[in-house]
Protein backbone atom coordinates (compact mmCIF):
# COMPACT_ATOMS: atom_id res chain seq x y z
CA UNK A 1 0.00 0.00 0.00
CA UNK A 2 1.34 3.42 -0.95
CA UNK A 3 2.39 5.52 2.04
CA UNK A 4 -0.29 7.89 3.21
CA UNK A 5 -3.24 5.96 1.76
CA UNK A 6 -5.97 4.77 4.14
CA UNK A 7 -6.06 1.07 5.03
CA UNK A 8 -9.88 1.17 4.82
CA UNK A 9 -11.84 3.39 2.45
CA UNK A 10 -15.64 3.50 2.73
CA UNK A 11 -17.19 5.24 -0.26
CA UNK A 12 -20.88 6.28 -0.29
CA UNK A 13 -21.96 3.07 1.45
CA UNK A 14 -25.65 2.45 2.12
CA UNK A 15 -27.21 -0.65 3.65
CA UNK A 16 -30.95 -1.31 3.48
CA UNK A 17 -32.90 -4.14 5.07
CA UNK A 18 -36.12 -4.62 3.14
CA UNK A 19 -37.97 -1.60 1.77
CA UNK A 20 -38.26 0.44 4.95
CA UNK A 21 -35.06 0.14 7.03
CA UNK A 22 -31.91 2.07 6.06
CA UNK A 23 -29.31 0.98 8.61
CA UNK A 24 -26.37 2.83 7.01
CA UNK A 25 -27.09 5.91 4.94
CA UNK A 26 -24.52 7.15 2.39
CA UNK A 27 -21.44 6.91 4.64
CA UNK A 28 -18.02 7.91 3.33
CA UNK A 29 -14.92 7.85 5.53
CA UNK A 30 -11.29 6.76 5.54
CA UNK A 31 -9.54 4.81 8.29
CA UNK A 32 -5.80 5.29 8.38
CA UNK A 33 -3.18 2.61 8.66
CA UNK A 34 -2.07 2.06 12.25
CA UNK A 35 -4.77 4.12 13.96
CA UNK A 36 -7.26 3.22 16.68
CA UNK A 37 -10.61 4.19 15.15
CA UNK A 38 -13.99 4.15 16.91
CA UNK A 39 -17.53 3.94 15.54
CA UNK A 40 -19.65 5.46 18.30
CA UNK A 41 -23.37 5.95 18.68
CA UNK A 42 -26.56 4.80 20.38
CA UNK A 43 -28.21 1.45 19.72
CA UNK A 44 -29.65 1.25 16.20
CA UNK A 45 -27.43 3.99 14.73
CA UNK A 46 -25.82 1.65 12.16
CA UNK A 47 -22.34 1.29 13.65
CA UNK A 48 -22.41 -2.52 13.98
CA UNK A 49 -23.89 -2.92 10.49
CA UNK A 50 -21.04 -0.81 9.10
CA UNK A 51 -18.48 -2.94 10.96
CA UNK A 52 -20.10 -6.13 9.64
CA UNK A 53 -19.87 -4.77 6.08
CA UNK A 54 -16.14 -4.13 6.59
CA UNK A 55 -15.83 -7.72 7.87
CA UNK A 56 -17.84 -9.10 4.94
CA UNK A 57 -20.75 -10.47 6.98
CA UNK A 58 -23.10 -7.96 5.32
CA UNK A 59 -23.08 -6.68 1.74
CA UNK A 60 -23.59 -2.97 0.97
CA UNK A 61 -26.78 -2.11 -0.92
CA UNK A 62 -24.84 0.72 -2.55
CA UNK A 63 -21.29 2.00 -2.44
CA UNK A 64 -17.85 0.47 -2.14
CA UNK A 65 -15.50 -0.71 0.61
CA UNK A 66 -11.78 -0.98 -0.09
CA UNK A 67 -9.25 -2.58 2.26
CA UNK A 68 -5.57 -2.06 1.53
CA UNK A 69 -6.55 -0.64 -1.85
CA UNK A 70 -8.59 -3.69 -2.91
CA UNK A 71 -12.33 -3.60 -3.62
CA UNK A 72 -13.99 -6.01 -1.18
CA UNK A 73 -17.26 -6.48 -3.09
CA UNK A 74 -16.37 -10.01 -4.23
CA UNK A 75 -14.04 -10.98 -1.37
CA UNK A 76 -15.55 -13.34 1.26
CA UNK A 77 -14.91 -12.73 4.98
CA UNK A 78 -12.25 -15.45 5.31
CA UNK A 79 -10.23 -13.93 2.46
CA UNK A 80 -10.12 -10.40 3.85
CA UNK A 81 -6.94 -9.13 5.63
CA UNK A 82 -8.90 -8.63 8.85
CA UNK A 83 -9.96 -10.46 11.96
CA UNK A 84 -12.78 -9.77 14.39
CA UNK A 85 -13.32 -9.97 18.14
CA UNK A 86 -16.98 -10.38 19.07
CA UNK A 87 -18.85 -9.16 22.13
CA UNK A 88 -19.37 -12.75 23.32
CA UNK A 89 -15.64 -13.72 22.88
CA UNK A 90 -16.83 -17.06 21.36
CA UNK A 91 -13.96 -19.13 22.78
CA UNK A 92 -14.33 -22.91 22.51
CA UNK A 93 -14.93 -24.29 26.04
CA UNK A 94 -13.64 -27.80 25.24
CA UNK A 95 -10.27 -26.57 23.94
CA UNK A 96 -7.26 -25.38 25.89
CA UNK A 97 -6.30 -21.72 25.70
CA UNK A 98 -3.43 -22.53 23.33
CA UNK A 99 -5.69 -24.59 21.05
CA UNK A 100 -8.25 -21.77 21.01
CA UNK A 101 -5.59 -19.28 19.97
CA UNK A 102 -4.12 -21.57 17.31
CA UNK A 103 -7.43 -22.78 15.87
CA UNK A 104 -7.52 -20.30 13.00
CA UNK A 105 -4.05 -21.37 11.93
CA UNK A 106 -4.92 -25.06 12.22
CA UNK A 107 -7.87 -24.84 9.82
CA UNK A 108 -5.62 -23.17 7.24
CA UNK A 109 -3.11 -26.05 7.48
CA UNK A 110 -0.25 -24.14 9.12
CA UNK A 111 2.39 -26.63 10.40
CA UNK A 112 1.96 -27.68 14.05
CA UNK A 113 5.33 -26.33 15.19
CA UNK A 114 4.55 -22.92 13.71
CA UNK A 115 1.07 -22.92 15.29
CA UNK A 116 2.58 -23.64 18.71
CA UNK A 117 5.22 -20.91 18.33
CA UNK A 118 2.79 -18.25 17.06
CA UNK A 119 0.18 -19.10 19.70
CA UNK A 120 2.80 -18.69 22.44
CA UNK A 121 3.85 -15.35 20.96
CA UNK A 122 0.25 -14.15 20.84
CA UNK A 123 -0.39 -15.22 24.44
CA UNK A 124 2.73 -13.38 25.61
CA UNK A 125 1.51 -10.31 23.75
CA UNK A 126 -1.77 -10.28 25.71
CA UNK A 127 0.01 -11.14 28.99
CA UNK A 128 -1.27 -14.72 29.20
CA UNK A 129 2.09 -16.43 28.82
CA UNK A 130 2.18 -19.78 30.65
CA UNK A 131 -1.61 -20.22 30.64
CA UNK A 132 -1.88 -22.05 27.32
CA UNK A 133 -2.72 -25.36 28.99
CA UNK A 134 -5.77 -24.07 30.86
CA UNK A 135 -9.40 -24.37 29.79
CA UNK A 136 -11.48 -21.18 29.34
CA UNK A 137 -13.62 -21.97 32.41
CA UNK A 138 -10.44 -21.70 34.52
CA UNK A 139 -9.99 -18.07 33.45
CA UNK A 140 -11.56 -14.79 34.53
CA UNK A 141 -13.73 -12.74 32.18
CA UNK A 142 -10.85 -10.41 31.44
CA UNK A 143 -8.54 -13.32 30.67
CA UNK A 144 -11.08 -14.89 28.30
CA UNK A 145 -11.27 -11.54 26.53
CA UNK A 146 -7.49 -11.66 26.12
CA UNK A 147 -7.75 -15.19 24.67
CA UNK A 148 -10.17 -13.86 22.05
CA UNK A 149 -7.74 -11.03 21.27
CA UNK A 150 -4.79 -13.43 20.99
CA UNK A 151 -6.78 -15.69 18.65
CA UNK A 152 -7.55 -12.71 16.42
CA UNK A 153 -3.97 -11.40 16.44
CA UNK A 154 -2.28 -14.76 15.83
CA UNK A 155 -3.25 -14.60 12.13
CA UNK A 156 -1.47 -11.25 11.84
CA UNK A 157 -4.30 -9.31 10.21
CA UNK A 158 -3.85 -5.82 8.82
CA UNK A 159 -7.04 -4.70 10.58
CA UNK A 160 -8.59 -5.88 13.85
CA UNK A 161 -12.34 -5.26 14.24
CA UNK A 162 -13.77 -5.15 17.76
CA UNK A 163 -17.54 -5.33 18.25
CA UNK A 164 -18.43 -4.02 21.75
CA UNK A 165 -15.53 -6.12 23.13
CA UNK A 166 -15.69 -4.87 26.73
CA UNK A 167 -19.42 -4.66 27.35
CA UNK A 168 -19.58 -7.93 29.31
CA UNK A 169 -16.92 -6.84 31.82
CA UNK A 170 -17.49 -5.08 35.13
CA UNK A 171 -16.67 -1.36 35.33
CA UNK A 172 -13.19 -1.63 36.92
CA UNK A 173 -12.04 -4.44 34.63
CA UNK A 174 -13.47 -2.61 31.61
CA UNK A 175 -11.37 0.43 32.47
CA UNK A 176 -8.24 -1.71 32.85
CA UNK A 177 -8.91 -3.43 29.52
CA UNK A 178 -9.29 -0.07 27.78
CA UNK A 179 -5.71 0.77 28.73
CA UNK A 180 -4.64 -2.74 27.78
CA UNK A 181 -6.17 -2.47 24.31
CA UNK A 182 -4.37 0.82 23.69
CA UNK A 183 -1.07 -0.74 24.82
CA UNK A 184 -1.71 -3.76 22.62
CA UNK A 185 -2.54 -1.63 19.58
CA UNK A 186 0.70 0.31 20.01
CA UNK A 187 2.64 -2.95 20.43
CA UNK A 188 1.34 -4.66 17.28
CA UNK A 189 1.03 -1.47 15.20
CA UNK A 190 -2.02 -2.59 13.23
CA UNK A 191 -5.29 -0.76 12.67
CA UNK A 192 -7.96 -1.29 15.33
CA UNK A 193 -11.60 -0.43 14.58
CA UNK A 194 -13.90 -0.61 17.60
CA UNK A 195 -17.69 -0.34 17.75
CA UNK A 196 -19.04 1.00 21.03
CA UNK A 197 -21.99 2.89 22.50
CA UNK A 198 -19.83 3.95 25.46
CA UNK A 199 -18.58 7.50 24.92
CA UNK A 200 -15.93 7.25 27.65
CA UNK A 201 -14.58 4.06 26.08
CA UNK A 202 -14.22 5.75 22.70
CA UNK A 203 -12.75 8.96 24.12
CA UNK A 204 -10.12 7.11 26.15
CA UNK A 205 -8.92 4.76 23.41
CA UNK A 206 -9.43 6.11 19.90
CA UNK A 207 -7.29 8.44 17.79
CA UNK A 208 -10.42 9.43 15.85
CA UNK A 209 -14.11 8.83 16.40
CA UNK A 210 -17.03 8.73 13.96
CA UNK A 211 -20.25 9.60 15.81
CA UNK A 212 -23.27 8.02 14.11
CA UNK A 213 -27.00 8.71 14.30
CA UNK A 214 -29.75 7.17 12.17
CA UNK A 215 -27.23 5.57 9.81
CA UNK A 216 -25.26 8.77 9.15
CA UNK A 217 -21.92 10.04 10.42
CA UNK A 218 -22.69 13.27 12.29
CA UNK A 219 -19.08 14.16 13.09
CA UNK A 220 -15.66 12.59 12.53
CA UNK A 221 -12.85 14.02 14.63
CA UNK A 222 -10.23 13.32 17.34
CA UNK A 223 -11.65 12.87 20.86
CA UNK A 224 -10.69 16.32 22.18
CA UNK A 225 -12.25 18.06 19.17
CA UNK A 226 -15.48 16.08 19.52
CA UNK A 227 -15.70 16.93 23.19
CA UNK A 228 -14.79 20.62 23.04
CA UNK A 229 -16.20 21.49 19.59
CA UNK A 230 -19.21 19.31 18.74
CA UNK A 231 -20.77 20.40 15.44
CA UNK A 232 -24.45 19.81 16.29
CA UNK A 233 -26.87 19.32 19.17
CA UNK A 234 -26.83 15.53 18.86
CA UNK A 235 -23.04 15.22 19.19
CA UNK A 236 -22.93 17.85 21.95
CA UNK A 237 -25.53 15.96 23.96
CA UNK A 238 -24.21 12.46 23.23
CA UNK A 239 -20.52 13.08 24.01
CA UNK A 240 -20.23 13.63 27.74
CA UNK A 241 -22.63 15.71 29.80
CA UNK A 242 -23.81 19.03 28.39
CA UNK A 243 -26.06 21.91 29.39
CA UNK A 244 -28.12 22.88 26.34
CA UNK A 245 -30.16 26.09 26.06
CA UNK A 246 -32.35 27.31 23.26
CA UNK A 247 -31.73 30.88 22.14
CA UNK A 248 -31.72 33.20 19.17
CA UNK A 249 -29.14 35.26 17.33
CA UNK A 250 -29.49 38.99 18.02
CA UNK A 251 -26.62 40.09 15.77
CA UNK A 252 -23.24 39.20 14.24
CA UNK A 253 -20.06 41.27 14.34
CA UNK A 254 -16.98 39.78 12.70
CA UNK A 255 -16.27 36.47 14.44
CA UNK A 256 -18.57 37.25 17.38
CA UNK A 257 -22.26 36.36 17.62
CA UNK A 258 -24.61 38.16 19.97
CA UNK A 259 -27.13 35.67 21.34
CA UNK A 260 -30.14 36.00 23.62
CA UNK A 261 -31.29 33.21 25.93
CA UNK A 262 -34.29 33.44 28.23
CA UNK A 263 -33.10 33.82 31.81
CA UNK A 264 -29.47 34.31 30.76
CA UNK A 265 -29.82 37.61 28.91
CA UNK A 266 -27.63 38.68 25.99
CA UNK A 267 -23.96 37.83 25.55
CA UNK A 268 -21.41 37.44 22.78
CA UNK A 269 -19.55 34.27 21.95
CA UNK A 270 -17.26 33.07 19.15
CA UNK A 271 -19.08 32.08 15.98
CA UNK A 272 -20.22 33.09 12.55
CA UNK A 273 -23.08 32.65 10.10
CA UNK A 274 -26.54 34.12 9.76
CA UNK A 275 -27.38 37.26 11.76
CA UNK A 276 -30.71 35.83 12.90
CA UNK A 277 -32.46 32.57 13.66
CA UNK A 278 -32.86 30.02 16.42
CA UNK A 279 -29.67 28.45 17.84
CA UNK A 280 -28.53 26.13 20.58
CA UNK A 281 -26.16 27.32 23.29
CA UNK A 282 -24.14 24.63 25.05
CA UNK A 283 -21.75 24.64 28.01
CA UNK A 284 -20.01 21.72 29.70
CA UNK A 285 -20.73 21.17 33.42
CA UNK A 286 -17.04 21.49 34.31
CA UNK A 287 -16.95 24.99 32.79
CA UNK A 288 -19.67 26.19 35.18
CA UNK A 289 -18.81 27.58 38.61
CA UNK A 290 -21.06 27.86 41.67
CA UNK A 291 -21.18 31.19 43.48
CA UNK A 292 -22.92 32.33 46.65
CA UNK A 293 -22.83 35.95 45.47
CA UNK A 294 -23.93 37.34 42.10
CA UNK A 295 -21.00 37.02 39.63
CA UNK A 296 -19.36 39.87 37.73
CA UNK A 297 -21.12 41.34 34.69
CA UNK A 298 -18.63 39.71 32.29
CA UNK A 299 -19.92 36.23 33.25
CA UNK A 300 -23.01 34.43 32.01
CA UNK A 301 -25.02 33.80 35.15
CA UNK A 302 -28.28 32.21 36.27
CA UNK A 303 -29.74 31.99 39.77
CA UNK A 304 -31.47 28.93 41.19
CA UNK A 305 -31.79 26.36 43.95
CA UNK A 306 -29.84 23.13 44.32
CA UNK A 307 -32.29 20.35 43.45
CA UNK A 308 -29.95 17.35 43.55
CA UNK A 309 -26.35 16.45 44.43
CA UNK A 310 -24.74 13.27 43.03
CA UNK A 311 -21.48 12.33 44.80
CA UNK A 312 -18.83 10.42 42.80
CA UNK A 313 -15.85 10.56 45.14
CA UNK A 314 -13.41 12.83 43.34
CA UNK A 315 -16.20 15.05 42.07
CA UNK A 316 -19.89 15.77 42.51
CA UNK A 317 -22.57 16.71 40.03
CA UNK A 318 -24.68 19.53 41.42
CA UNK A 319 -28.02 20.21 39.74
CA UNK A 320 -29.40 23.73 40.06
CA UNK A 321 -32.99 24.53 39.00
CA UNK A 322 -33.84 28.13 38.08
CA UNK A 323 -37.17 29.98 38.29
CA UNK A 324 -38.27 28.68 34.86
CA UNK A 325 -37.82 25.03 35.91
CA UNK A 326 -34.68 24.62 33.79
CA UNK A 327 -31.94 22.53 35.44
CA UNK A 328 -28.22 23.25 35.02
CA UNK A 329 -25.63 20.60 35.90
CA UNK A 330 -22.31 21.61 37.45
CA UNK A 331 -19.30 19.33 37.86
CA UNK A 332 -17.65 20.34 41.12
CA UNK A 333 -14.30 18.86 42.13
CA UNK A 334 -14.12 17.64 45.73
CA UNK A 335 -10.71 19.11 46.45
CA UNK A 336 -10.93 19.31 50.25
CA UNK A 337 -10.63 16.12 52.30
CA UNK A 338 -13.89 16.29 54.19
CA UNK A 339 -17.08 14.30 54.63
CA UNK A 340 -19.13 17.49 54.66
CA UNK A 341 -20.77 18.35 51.31
CA UNK A 342 -19.88 21.72 49.81
CA UNK A 343 -23.51 22.39 48.90
CA UNK A 344 -26.80 20.86 49.96
CA UNK A 345 -30.25 20.53 48.42
CA UNK A 346 -32.17 23.78 48.79
CA UNK A 347 -29.12 26.07 48.72
CA UNK A 348 -29.65 29.20 46.61
CA UNK A 349 -26.68 29.68 44.30
CA UNK A 350 -25.52 31.33 41.11
CA UNK A 351 -24.25 29.25 38.19
CA UNK A 352 -21.68 31.24 36.20
CA UNK A 353 -19.35 30.72 33.27
CA UNK A 354 -17.30 32.71 30.79
CA UNK A 355 -19.09 33.49 27.49
CA UNK A 356 -16.21 32.00 25.48
CA UNK A 357 -16.82 28.64 27.18
CA UNK A 358 -20.23 28.47 25.48
CA UNK A 359 -20.74 26.75 22.14
CA UNK A 360 -22.99 28.04 19.37
CA UNK A 361 -24.91 25.19 17.71
CA UNK A 362 -26.89 25.95 14.57
CA UNK A 363 -27.80 22.33 13.77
Amino acid sequence: MAEGLPIIRIKEVTKRFGQTVTAVDDVSLDIREGEFFALLGPSGCGKTTLLRMIAGFETPSEGQILIDGQDMSKVPPNRRPINMVFQSYAVFPHMTVADNVGYGLKVTNVPKAEIRERAEEALELVKLGGLGGRKPDQLSGGQRQRVALARALVKRPKVLLLDEPLSALDAKLREAMQLELVRLQHAVGITFVIVTHDQNEALSMANRIAVMEHGKVRQLAPPSELYEFPNCRFVADFIGKMNLFEGRVAGVSGEEVLVEVQGLGRFSLPGEGEASGEVGIAVRPEKVRLRREKPDEDMVAVHGKVSEVAYYGGSSFVYVTDDTGRTISVNQQNEARTAEPGVTIGDELWCAWKPRDSLLLRA
